[in-house]
């Protein structure tokens, strides 16, 4: 017969709770669907999954573009989800004229042409105008180089002399 000797009982530590990312609310996931529901329906995107997709491209593309004051009113109008892609940006170190801008999401986007990423870059930033409102897309617009108001979904007016 074997005899163990008992064991002091050790006291392990429960593991530390982990921060659970926070959920979307209801409202803020409203909010993302109504944009790119509003994507979908400027670009004639098929299904809604393609419209969030080409909008996270453009706003990441975006992003790189707009700086200081606009940038954080701008991520602070739209939708949690689209403010994030638009603040997690690295500024870019130069400017892109609209064109080279839409040329470098037709990069991004498998398949692309600069004819569709023109279309995909007006789909989205129309939409993204119709969101944030007139006094806020002038100010971004004032940011950038002549040339994106079109893809804004505006006339770009010139100064007559």
């Amino acid at each position: 017969m074997t005899v163990t000797t008992p064991q002091p009982r050790i006291a392990i530590p429960a593991p530390a709770p982990t921060a659970r990312p926070r959920a979307k609310s209801a409202t803020e996931e409203a909010d993302w669907l109504a944009l790119t529901e509003a994507v979908r329906e400027a670009g004639q995107y098929p299904t809604r999954a393609e419209a969030e997709h080409v909008t996270r491209i453009v706003l990441s593309a975006l992003g790189g573009h707009v700086t200081g004051e606009e940038r954080v009113a701008l991520a602070q109008a739209l939708p949690r989800e689209a403010g994030r892609v638009i603040a997690s940006q690295i500024p870019a170190t130069r400017p892109l004229t609209a064109r080279e801008f839409v040329d470098s999401v037709a990069t991004r986007i498998e398949g692309s042409t600069p004819a569709t990423a023109r279309w995909d870059v007006s789909s989205v930033l129309s939409a993204l105008a119709d969101h944030i409102g007139d006094p806020l897309t002038t100010r971004v617009l004032a940011q950038l180089p002549t040339g994106y108001a079109l893809l804004f979904g505006r006339a770009e007016l010139a100064a007559t002399a």
